[in-house]
C-alpha cells in the first residue's frame, strides 16, 4: 500500500462549474487495501436512483437551514441528512475543506513532502521525499520509518490514515490547527538510530504527472491524481516521446480529480470520439476526445485496486476503444457523479446525482473495470512484455 499527503480519505470535491465534472479523491481508505464497495442484494435501478437523488440537495439544504435558525450546527445537520439519504458518495465539507481540496486539484496541497508504505510487518515506511520539502530539510529520507505522529503510533494504521496524521485532517474537530505553518512531530527510526523532530507544514505543489524511460525504450506515464493540467501534461509526454517508444500509461494508485483533464488525457490517444456517457439527474450528456491524438502508437495501462473515478473513465474508454491493453488488477469501481450545494452558513454538500458509462455502455459503479491481463506485483515486467509484443504486430 502506499499514499501520499495529498489526497485523504474520504473526500470528494467538484469545482462549481458543470463543465468541470469532478469524480474525485474517495474512499482512499478503501482503494489503499485494494477493496471495493459491496454489491450485496440486488442494486436499486438507476432511474430509481435519479428519482431519488434529485430531492437531496433540498432535503440537506433544509436540514442545515433549520440547525442554523436553531443555533445548531448547519455541518452536523446536514452531515446526518446525508447519512439517512443512503448516499454512499455523499459528503459534506467545511467552507475552509471545500478550498483546500479545491486547491489540491489545482496540484497544491498542505503537508510535509513524503511519501510513505504500509510494509507487511504493518511498520510505516518512507518511499520518497520531496526535494526542498519540511522532510527533506528536517534529514528524513526513504528508508526511514515513521513510528508516530504526535505521540500516537502509526504501526499497524492504514497509510491513509497515516497521511490524514500528517496533514493534522483526520477528522477529528479537537485536531490542531493543520494549515501551512502549523506544526507536527514526527518519531522516527533509521536502522538502530530513533529520534523525534517537529517539521512545519508547507504549501506545496505537485507534480502529477512523471516521465522516465526505461532501458528497453518504453516510456512510462505516471498520472498521479488528475490536477489541473494533468492532460495538457500526458499530451506533451506523448508528443516528446521518441517515434519508435511505445508507452505505459500508469494509472496504479490514481484516486481521480478533474474529469475534464481525464478527458484531455485520453485526446492524446485518440483520434476523437467518445470517452463516456453519464446522466446528470436524468439528462444524458457525452464526454468526447479532442481528434488528432497518436492512435498507433502501443500503448499498456496499468490499473489497480487504487484506480478511481476520473482514472477508471479513462481506463474503460482507451479498453472499450481497443487502444490500449490493460493490465494490473479490478479498479476500484467508483463511477458516480457529485454535484455541490452550498449551504447557508458556506459550507458545501455534495451529492451523488448520475452515474457515467464506458464507451461501450458498461457501468463502473460498484463493479471497476477488469484488465485485459491479470498482474499483479509484477504488473510492470508484464505489461513491459505485453508492449513488446503489440510493438511486433503488423500495423497494416
Amino acid at each position: 500500500m502506499s499514499g501520499r499527503d495529498l489526497f485523504c480519505p474520504p473526500r470528494r470535491i467538484r469545482r462549481g462549474a458543470a463543465l468541470t465534472l469532478v469524480f474525485a479523491s474517495v474512499l482512499v481508505a478503501g482503494a489503499a487495501t485494494g477493496s471495493l464497495p459491496g454489491s450485496d442484494g440486488e442494486r436499486e435501478p438507476d432511474a430509481a436512483r435519479t428519482a431519488a437523488a434529485a430531492s437531496r440537495p433540498d432535503e440537506v439544504a433544509r436540514a442545515a437551514a433549520e440547525a442554523m435558525e436553531s443555533g445548531q450546527s448547519p455541518v452536523e445537520a446536514a452531515q446526518r441528512a446525508v447519512s439517512r439519504s443512503g448516499d454512499r458518495w455523499g459528503a459534506v465539507y467545511s467552507k475552509g475543506e471545500y478550498e483546500e481540496f479545491e486547491d489540491a486539484l489545482d496540484g497544491e496541497y498542505t503537508g510535509v513532502g513524503l511519501w510513505a508504505r504500509r510494509e507487511r510487518s504493518g511498520r510505516v515506511e518512507v518511499t520518497e521525499v520531496r526535494s526542498g520539502s519540511p522532510a527533506a530539510d528536517a534529514g528524513i529520507r526513504a528508508g526511514d520509518r515513521l513510528r508516530s505522529i504526535d505521540g500516537r503510533s502509526v504501526d499497524g494504521l492504514p497509510v491513509t490514515e497515516v497521511v490524514a496524521l500528517l496533514r493534522g485532517d483526520a477528522g477529528d474537530a479537537d485536531a490542531p490547527d493543520a494549515s501551512a505553518g502549523s506544526t507536527v512531530r514526527l518519531g522516527v527510526e533509521r536502522g538502530t538510530r530513533a529520534w523525534s523532530l517537529t517539521l512545519r507544514r508547507a504549501r506545496l505543489s505537485t507534480d502529477s504527472v512523471t516521465v522516465r524511460r526505461l532501458a528497453d525504450g518504453a516510456t512510462v506515464i505516471k498520472v498521479a491524481a488528475f490536477t489541473k493540467g494533468s492532460g495538457d501534461a500526458v499530451r506533451a509526454a506523448v508528443r516528446q516521446a521518441p517515434s519508435d517508444d511505445g508507452v505505459i500509461l500508469d494509472l496504479r494508485g490514481n484516486p481521480g480529480g478533474l474529469v475534464t483533464e481525464a478527458v484531455t488525457a485520453a485526446s492524446a490517444f485518440l483520434d476523437g470520439g467518445l470517452v463516456a456517457t453519464y446522466d446528470v439527474e436524468g439528462e444524458q450528456q457525452a464526454l468526447h476526445a479532442e481528434p488528432d491524438g497518436d492512435t498507433t502508437r502501443p500503448l499498456v495501462t496499468l490499473v489497480d485496486g487504487g484506480t478511481m473515478s476520473a482514472a477508471e473513465l479513462l481506463t474503460g474508454a482507451l479498453q472499450d476503444r481497443g487502444r490500449a491493453v490493460v493490465v494490473g488488477s479490478r479498479t476500484f469501481g467508483k463511477g458516480s457523479v457529485q454535484m455541490p450545494r452550498q449551504l447557508p452558513d458556506g459550507s458545501v454538500a455534495e451529492l451523488t446525482v448520475g452515474h457515467y458509462r464506458t464507451p461501450a455502455g458498461r457501468g463502473v459503479d460498484g463493479e471497476g473495470i477488469t484488465p485485459d491481463l491479470e498482474a499483479g506485483r509484477e504488473a510492470l515486467s508484464r505489461a513491459e512484455t505485453v508492449l513488446g509484443g503489440l510493438g511486433q504486430q503488423d500495423p497494416g
